[in-house]
């Protein structure tokens, strides 16, 4: 934890590093499938998805760096394996990190307001659910990520609203296909999630953090692993069962078969790390595939 007698000064590229961009295409991923299902719809609006994919982006740095302050304040990032924290580093004051956060959550909030104006006003109540939801998965008294409810809520918040959310305020309505893309994004971000607390298992066993990944085990933990990073590849089968062309998401799948490698095989600490990056590539790919398959289509 930051040392107050001293003054950090952390350079920008320690603010970057803090963003965790590992975790970014957790953000654009959802946006990119869910405008391919509003033109699917034949209600794709090209200002709307950007607007969308700076409220995603806004919101998964605001909650890396909550993530990073809460954990950090805790002591449950001084011994860790994985990325640079700032507030557990003492690279960073803790009050900076959380001020970086609430205004990251601040730009997520200016933009889904133009969003909901323009589509629903009841969307101001969901984004609100939103934010709360990422500064309580590590923050507060009794944050949800510490009992073992973290991969759901990113299943929900980046996956479900995120892709629906992006499909309604372009096209007006959801559709059986945006949901099917919507599970599927859930399941790539919640296994990006769930190999991060693999990593960190002993460290958050030690401190107090029951992550689902702890309450699992590690041998459960990787198995579930497997079903979500397999998942999305079962669902471009029903999704092409009316848009053809979006089988051609399947050339995703050797990318996840290279971030599972570390996982079946037992790695573990800093071996893990890969897993993060390549199952979050593999779920940019599916995304992106799958939306130019629907535009096409």
């Amino acid at each position: 934890m930051a040392d107050s007698t001293t003054t950090p000064s952390p350079r920008p590229t320690d603010w970057i590093e803090g963003a965790r961009p590992h975790t970014w295409p957790n953000a654009f991923a959802p946006v990119i499938v869910g405008s391919g299902a509003a033109a699917a719809a034949g209600g794709f609006v090209a200002w709307k998805a950007i607007f969308a994919a700076v409220v995603a982006l806004a919101l998964i740095i605001g909650v890396n760096y909550a993530n990073d302050y809460s954990d950090g304040i805790r002591g449950t990032d001084d011994d860790r394996s994985g990325p640079l924290r700032l507030t557990g580093s003492g690279l960073a004051r803790p009050e900076h990190v959380r001020t970086a956060a609430f205004g990251a959550f601040g730009v997520a909030g200016a933009f889904g307001l133009v969003l909901a104006a323009t589509s629903a006003w009841w969307l101001i109540l969901l984004g609100a659910l939103c934010i709360a939801g990422a500064w309580f998965y590590t923050g507060g008294k009794n944050p949800y990520g510490y009992r073992g409810l973290g991969e759901a809520a990113v299943f929900v918040f980046f996956g479900l609203v995120a892709v629906l959310g992006t499909e309604f305020t372009q096209a007006g309505r959801i559709t059986w296909t945006g949901l099917a893309a919507a599970v599927a994004v859930g399941c790539f971000s919640s296994a990006v999630n769930l190999a991060n607390n693999l990593r960190d298992i002993p460290t958050d066993a030690a401190s107090g953090k029951i992550t689902l990944a702890v309450r699992l085990g590690d041998r459960e933990t990787r198995r579930v692993w497997v079903l979500l990073a397999g998942a999305p590849y079962l669902l471009s089968l029903a999704v092409a069962a009316a848009h053809l062309p979006a089988l051609a998401a399947l050339i995703a799948l050797p990318v996840s078969v290279v971030a599972a490698e570390p996982m079946v095989r037992g790695r573990t600490g800093r071996d893990l790390i890969p897993v993060l990056g390549a199952t979050g590539k593999a779920m940019l790919l599916w995304s992106t595939v799958t939306a130019i398959a629907l535009t096409l289509s």
